[in-house]
């Protein structure tokens, strides 16, 4: 026992420690707020310059749906009254069949900007909980991406000229 003696080599603990990104911000957080209210989740992920642009679609998208709704019951409406046949047609030019083809028409369109304005309503959740997820990512000067001319050596007395992509990180 006595022969053995204690090794006195030290090993030193990595110092290099990764630093939490600041401002982290929760994805589903970001995404409950977006469900409630349109645009809450840009405003949690401090990103409130997307609110115009989401509240002018959700906005465009209503304004639509009513005009659409309205002239869907103008026609239904009309269609009633041509088929009773006691009053005179609201719309003298078209027969039945053209209002039918009216009716059908714009509450396609109606039930079209249902979808549309469920599709902005999405693309709003959607895009908070994308941008909460991306708060951690890293976007220090420690990262580049550089395109440069490159002349490499091919056989003997050739060579081949191109581009390099270099990355550092």
């Amino acid at each position: 026992m006595k022969a053995q003696e204690q090794d006195t080599l030290l090993i030193e603990q990595d110092t290099l420690q990764s630093e939490a990104p600041l401002n982290v911000k929760d994805p589903k957080k970001a995404l409950f707020l977006s469900l409630i209210l349109p645009g809450a989740g840009q405003v949690y992920n401090e990103k409130v310059w997307k609110l115009p642009l989401l509240y002018g679609g959700v906005t465009t998208a209503v304004y639509f749906l009513g005009f659409n709704n309205r002239r869907y019951q103008e026609f239904l409406v009309a269609l009633d009254i041509v088929r009773e046949g006691t009053e005179p047609s609201p719309f003298p030019n078209l027969n039945e069949d053209g209002i039918i083809r009216n009716v059908n028409y714009w509450r396609r369109n109606r039930d079209a900007m249902y979808m549309v304005f469920g599709a902005i309503y999405a693309l709003g959740a959607v895009d908070a909980f994308v941008d909460a997820h991306l708060s951690s990512f890293d976007i220090s000067e420690d990262l580049s991406l550089k395109f440069e001319p490159s002349i490499e050596p091919v056989l003997a007395n050739g060579s081949s000229i191109g581009v390099s992509v270099k990355f550092s990180f």
